[in-house]
């Protein structure tokens, strides 16, 4: 059986929306570093499936297949795709496929089959619904020490509250947090 594991570039404030057309642009960009792409790669592991929007695929299509020649570039164009998209004729950078219409059911039958973890990577619309759903074995926040105020959040209002236990914790030179959270279920009230 896979795992399901959500990773999320994150302000302090929650706030994931970064570069394109975002106030802030590539927020993020100031903060990397070469040991912090070192722990990233460790963190996603040698081998891994996408499990993508379609928004963020088509984002993720025009750079990685052209991001050259290192360990997370050829790792993310080797893994298979899963997108949800309405579509999936125009799916192109491979290997790709459809998880068609009912994304719970796809992504349970997908998860109990067996192959290497499915990431989640800026899907902020599938990350909560996942979650809802009890589909996510694991959340890595790499937390960025800037509060932005205004952005897209990393969850919907409309999630209930969750319980989280920490399994591990990294630094950066640069001031990041790459924290990996086991997923509990629904916070206990």
């Amino acid at each position: 059986m896979r795992k399901i594991r959500i990773f999320e570039h994150i302000s302090l404030d929650g706030v994931i929306e970064h570069d394109g057309d975002y106030i802030y642009g590539a927020w993020t960009t100031p903060y990397r570093s070469p040991e912090g792409a070192v722990m990233l790669f460790e963190a996603y592991g040698p081998k891994f499936d996408l499990l993508l929007g379609r928004h963020t695929y088509d984002i993720f299509s025009g750079f990685w297949p052209n991001a050259g020649d290192f360990p997370m570039a050829n790792a993310i164009n080797a893994a298979t795709k899963y997108v949800v998209t309405h579509n999936p004729d125009s799916l192109e950078w491979g290997p790709v496929k459809n998880l068609g219409e009912d994304i719970v059911k796809a992504t349970g039958d997908l998860k109990s089959t067996e192959g290497p973890d499915l990431i989640v990577v800026g899907s902020s619309t599938i990350t909560s619904l996942l979650l809802s759903n009890g589909l996510v074995d694991e959340i890595i926040l790499i937390t960025y020490p800037v509060l932005l105020g205004k952005g897209k959040r990393l969850l919907s209002d409309s999630i209930d509250a969750r319980e989280l236990a920490l399994i591990d914790t990294k630094t950066t030179p640069t001031g990041l947090f790459i924290n990996k959270y086991k997923h509990i279920g629904p916070l206990k009230k």
